[in-house]
């Protein structure tokens, strides 16, 4: 207890340092970047419902080392994406095939196809103006806000959800110029580098751009008006700047703002379902954790200690799911999350993370199932899989509390994904050890009727762990790809679902039962120093097991008698 206690305080401060260093606030977005030379970064992807709105605020973009008055064509500038779900969209398709062929290509200097529905913003700073340039049917009008920015982007989206019904104009006294009135100055303040040739019409709008000494600051929003706008729109900087090679960039420094807000909640559409869901699956969870344990004082005297572990494993994944659920919940009603649920939430992750890890790894050796010791080679297994499963839980915190346009984002998200595939790879080794010994062991000694049905059983919790796996790392995240962009919450039910599933297999292949080929351990006069290494639990530990091992003597003869 004195260890987990000291586990959970540095665990709380780790959390705390890690937030600390972090500027997410759930889906109001704060970024800030520096020294920055990616031609491309991608601020967010959302989805939006009838009558959401998204608010942006650059509060500070700064060239570094450069002066854009001179510059001829688009420089710098935003692309607003929107695809149906989450998979690739027909524009960055394209643009990766036009990518290999041209090395200077840029969003901003090429019209993307026509199945396509794409909003480039594209900066002017000779004219002080962002040039909005609409392709593709059923874009929502950009609205210019830089009239009122002296009002924060937070203060305007509680406002946006106080009025979201029925308005198109959230924030008022905004001018938008439209398509089929643009006056001769707005093309000629068109960047020249656009290709116009044998394409239709382009809708056009402007947005101010104010500049602020050596930095430049605008703001805009859009609301989704009609039922065809919906979808999931992906926000992305492109800086098109090449100096005398290509794969030369300028620096800049970024102070921007997102708000998003969908009608009654700041989740996105895919997401606003998941406070219901985890909550539910945490009912599940629990409820499994209490029949375990009923199992287990029903049979006490068939009940190892592993058996514990795994019912702890039941409740802390409910405990891991309920901080989960609130953590959304606010995130959904105030647009960040609470920092004290968000650290309880990491925690209990990291132990149900741990503890899976641990109770699969003990189980595949066969420890108190087949044998009561650990030998080297599978406490090399633990001294491999623990430190691996902080790394990975350390990069989902990370992940989870980093915006994502930031560089350690794309890094810590690789990195979790290397070492997840590490550990999940890891902990098949002593299955297949466990395998190999039962099948070695039931062609050598006299108790093969034994060996072999444990064998096939091992077999069956091979393919259960390789399925699990299987399905959660691959199945689920290509169904999050291919569903709706509303039903992104199906990733998140199947995985949860799977989780389930998986630890009610788990329990019923090693229930404490007397006819559970797992518990028949083997009880010869090798093994009679054995027992006084502990297996059981409670007022049976340390005692030796006399009469089972009369009755497994006797059973075991029995089975050799149907064997021959």
């Amino acid at each position: 207890m004195a260890v987990m206690g000291l586990f959970v305080v540095r665990s709380w401060i780790l959390l705390r340092w890690i937030l600390f260093l972090t500027t997410v606030q759930g889906r109001i977005h704060h970024l800030i970047l520096k020294d920055d030379v990616r031609q491309k970064v991608h601020l967010n992807t959302f989805g939006f419902f009838k009558n959401g709105n998204m608010s942006v605020e650059m509060t500070s973009l700064t060239p570094k080392e450069f002066d854009f008055k001179h510059v001829d064509g688009a420089v710098l500038g935003l692309s607003l994406d929107r695809t149906k779900n989450d998979g690739f969209s027909p524009y960055l398709i394209w643009s990766a095939y036009i990518k290999e062929e041209d090395v200077d290509f840029c969003f901003l200097k090429k019209k993307p196809p026509t199945d396509a529905s794409v909003t480039l913003f594209v900066f002017d700073f000779r004219t002080q103006q962002i040039t909005v340039l609409k392709f593709g049917s059923n874009q929502p009008p950009i609205t210019d806000v830089g009239s009122t920015a002296s009002l924060s982007l937070e203060g305007k989206a509680s406002k946006a959800a106080a009025n979201t019904q029925g308005e198109s104009n959230k924030f008022g006294k905004a001018k938008v110029n439209e398509t089929a009135d643009q006056s001769a100055e707005e093309q000629k303040g068109k960047p020249k580098s656009l290709d116009n040739s044998a394409e239709p019409k382009v809708a056009t709008e402007i947005v101010s751009l104010r500049k602020n000494n050596a930095s430049y600051s605008f703001m805009f929003s859009f609301t989704i008006n009609t039922d065809e706008e919906q979808g999931l729109y992906s926000l992305y900087f492109h800086n098109c700047y090449s100096g005398k090679t290509s794969l030369q960039s300028i620096k800049f420094d970024m102070d921007i703002t997102i708000v998003e807000y969908n009608p009654g909640s700041y989740l996105s559409a895919g997401e606003i379902p998941l406070p219901k869901l985890y909550i539910s699956m945490a009912f599940f969870f629990f409820l499994a954790g209490v029949v375990w344990v009923y199992t287990l004082r029903k049979r006490s005297n068939d009940v190892f200690k592993i058996h514990w572990l795994m019912g702890a494993l039941a409740f802390t994944k409910s405990l891991s799911l309920v901080f989960h659920a609130i953590d959304y919940h606010f995130i959904s009603t105030q647009g960040y999350p609470i920092e004290g649920w968000a650290v309880v939430y990491y925690i209990t992750h990291l132990l149900k993370g741990a503890l899976l890890f641990i109770t699969i790894a003990l189980i595949g050796t066969g420890w108190a199932f087949v044998k009561h010791i650990l030998s080297d080679k599978d406490k090399k297994i633990f001294m491999i899989v623990i430190p691996l499963q902080v790394l990975a839980n350390v990069a989902y915190i990370i992940i989870e509390s980093t915006e994502e346009g930031t560089t350690e984002y794309g890094l810590w998200k690789e990195i979790l994904f290397l070492v997840d595939l590490l550990c999940c790879g890891a902990i098949l080794f002593p299955v297949v050890w466990s395998i190999r010994h039962l099948q070695e062991a039931s062609a050598t000694d006299g108790k093969a009727a034994i060996n072999l049905a444990k064998l096939k059983l091992f077999r069956h919790y091979y393919v259960m762990i390789v399925c699990y796996i299987y399905f959660t790392r691959i199945i689920a995240i290509l169904i999050k790809i291919i569903v709706p962009f509303q039903w992104k919450w199906l990733y998140q039910f199947l995985d949860e679902l799977a989780t389930l599933v998986f630890f009610c297999l788990t329990g019923y292949k090693f229930r404490p039962a007397s006819d559970n080929p797992y518990l028949q351990l083997s009880q010869n006069e090798e093994d009679v120093e054995m027992d006084e290494v502990v297996t059981t639990i409670g007022v049976m530990e340390g005692m030796k097991k006399v009469n089972q091992s009369s009755n497994g003597s006797a059973e075991q003869r029995g089975d050799l008698d149907r064997v021959a």
